[in-house]
């Protein structure tokens, strides 16, 4: 499988995958497990990589990563503008004082320049918006739209 992507300001390069699930299925006595979320956090964006830094995900006694319980199997659904948060250091200059508690967030979506407050808490649907070109810090506990 050929995907076309692109890495920050890189030229755009191509991605190729194997079918593995085809290569799989052609091995004789092969079988398809079915792996609940629960026994894992599929990080492939820096929405992923938020949610998993946060208190959304606790670290077991036996040094697993669970969903806290009171997420009740659902981690929070981050959407981060890709402009400026695609990469690691986009995504750490959203928290530099630290990752906002996302542990009672259903969904969050960052748009514009913005930077979280330490002990920043997300609870519900909460947009954040910053149509200037300054950058704009937000802090306290969120439940509503933050324009800027």
């Amino acid at each position: 499988v050929s995907t076309q992507s692109t890495w920050g300001d890189s030229p755009k390069v191509y991605q190729l995958e194997t079918a593995m699930g085809a290569a799989i299925a052609s091995l004789p006595g092969s079988q398809a497990l079915v792996v609940p979320r629960t026994r894992f956090a599929p990080v492939k964006t820096c929405n992923d990589l938020l949610a998993l830094r946060s208190d959304a995900y606790v670290v077991t006694d036996d040094w697993r990563i669970e969903l806290h319980p009171n997420c009740k199997g659902q981690p929070p659904v981050v959407d981060l503008d890709s402009k400026l948060y695609k990469m690691v250091d986009g995504l750490d200059s959203l928290i530099p004082n630290g990752v906002p508690s996302l542990v009672g967030c259903k969904k969050l979506k960052v748009s514009g320049k913005v930077e979280f407050a330490a002990g920043s808490v997300v609870e519900g649907e909460v947009t954040i918006s910053n149509s200037t070109s300054t950058l704009q810090t937000v802090n306290g506990t969120l439940n509503s739209a933050v324009n800027f």
